[in-house]
């Protein structure tokens, strides 16, 4: 008598294995998404960090660039965070003498991340959903 595998326990064995692709994907992807946020944040607490330093180091005013904080010595910041990086596209909307503003938007909405950040002059940070008006918005005058 021959020994083997019958046709229908084939078929139950990929359906379970469909079963637990079809839990465990899903779960997976909102991990990237949660991380991809989680990045963008960190980089925007950077970013302020950074700018907030240089501002109490040289009487208040802050720097007119993320150039000028990566060329002193020792730098503000170790490499320039503007760009593009893990699935978010870092902006500064304003940066002048009198306060700066960074966004973080994601590349792909729903796929990459599902919100924007902002961080403005003081540390203020904001958030929003996406197509949604973040409660504090850059602005010219980095005012909420």
């Amino acid at each position: 008598m021959k020994r083997g595998f019958t046709l229908v326990e084939i078929m139950i064995v990929v359906a379970i294995i469909a079963l637990l692709a079809a839990i465990a994907i899903p779960n997976l992807l909102r991990a990237k998404v949660n991380a991809n946020e989680s990045a963008a944040q960190t980089t925007l607490k950077a970013l302020a960090t950074a700018a907030e330093s240089y501002a109490s180091a040289n009487a208040g005013n802050y720097p007119v660039s993320v150039a000028v904080m990566l060329a002193e010595t020792p730098p503000y910041l170790n490499e320039n965070y503007l760009g593009t990086r893990q699935g978010y596209v870092f902006a500064a909307v304003t940066i002048d003498a009198t306060g700066y503003c960074f966004r973080a938007t994601p590349i792909t909405a729903g796929t990459t991340g599902s919100r924007t950040y902002s961080v403005r002059s003081g540390a203020v940070t904001g958030c929003s959903d996406i197509g949604i008006c973040p409660r504090a918005v850059c602005t010219a005058n980095n005012a909420p």
